[in-house]
């Protein structure tokens, strides 16, 4: 059987992996996502280990060859925020740049989804949401201002919301293009700020809303394939999902809660700011790969990645 970690054949879009009775270990979760960060910061694969022989690497929501990505480029990070789900063995982390290793200019936002199998914790899918110049309200330097000013810092255990509560949340909010009656389900907070692109709905007040700018247009096409990693320990719940109303934009939400209420939110969206084209019809999705379970520890994604795989 052959296995090529660049050219796999299937997009994984919907339920990832099936729910997992024991928790995942976020020690380890954790360590790969350190690696992951590493991975940007050297413009190389060497770092990544205990790949999955069925891994997928999707980059704004198309399938394509991890070397081809995002990965190339050695970057300085200005800005990085992890969070884990022990439920769902998967982590996301938002990453702001302004310059690369060499001091160049190299704009960029990225939000990323890990995906990882139970057991050896072998990672499976890379999702990423990777936003540049020319992308909806884009500016890294002052999201970058704008984010280094919020507290996202670990929430007392006895205050934490549940996944559900997270959740429901979450899906209120994205349902608000298609669904008026969704505005009324989420637990808007006071304050609370939202950071759209570079755009800031907040100046640090008491009285700062999230509610600022949401779509008054409620008939629109909903926000889809929406795929979530969960963090009770702050409070935040990631959402990578496709904006049909905005020409199918790849586009991730991140939100926290603080005592049942909204807190922040941050999304980024790939879509030229200020134009609205035609809405294709959106990308017809697979079934996702079954996650392997098992596999050896310790092989690199550079060793690889290299060739197909034969057993």
């Amino acid at each position: 059987m052959h296995y090529s970690l660049l050219g796999i054949g299937a997009a994984v879009f919907g339920a990832f992996l099936p729910r997992v009775a024991a928790e995942c270990n976020r020690t380890s979760i954790q360590a790969f996502s350190d690696d992951y960060v590493k991975a940007h910061e050297i413009g190389g694969l060497s770092q990544l280990g205990n790949i999955a022989e069925n891994f997928t690497y999707m980059e704004n929501n198309k399938t394509q060859e991890i070397t081809s990505g995002i990965f190339q480029k050695a970057l300085k990070i200005a800005h990085r925020h992890t969070i884990v789900d022990t439920v769902e063995c998967a982590s996301f982390t938002e990453l702001i740049v302004t310059h690369d290793s060499a001091g160049q200019a190299a704009p960029y936002v990225i939000g990323t989804q890990i995906r990882h199998s139970p057991g050896d914790l072998s990672v499976y899918l890379i999702d990423l949401i990777v936003s540049t110049t020319g992308s909806w309200l884009f500016n890294s330097t002052r999201t970058l201002e704008y984010a280094s000013k919020e507290n996202w810092s670990v929430i007392d255990e006895g205050k934490r919301d549940t996944r559900e509560a997270l959740k429901l949340a979450a899906d209120a909010y994205l349902d608000m293009w298609h669904n008026k009656s969704a505005i009324d389900a989420v637990p808007w907070g006071t304050p609370c700020v939202r950071l759209e692109g570079s755009v800031y709905t907040g100046n640090g007040g008491p009285t700062d809303s999230c509610k600022v700018g949401i779509p008054t247009n409620n008939n629109q096409a909903p926000n889809s394939h929406r795929r979530y990693v969960t963090d009770l320990t702050y409070g935040s719940i990631s959402v990578l999902c496709i904006f049909e109303h905005l020409s199918n934009a790849p586009d991730s939400h991140e939100f926290r809660m603080e005592n049942g209420k909204l807190r922040y939110i941050h999304t980024i969206t790939i879509a030229r700011s200020g134009l609205l084209a035609d809405v294709p019809t959106p990308p017809e999705l697979p079934a996702p790969a079954p996650a392997p379970r098992y596999r050896t520890r310790g092989r690199s994604a550079s060793s690889r990645l290299a060739a197909p795989q034969e057993s």
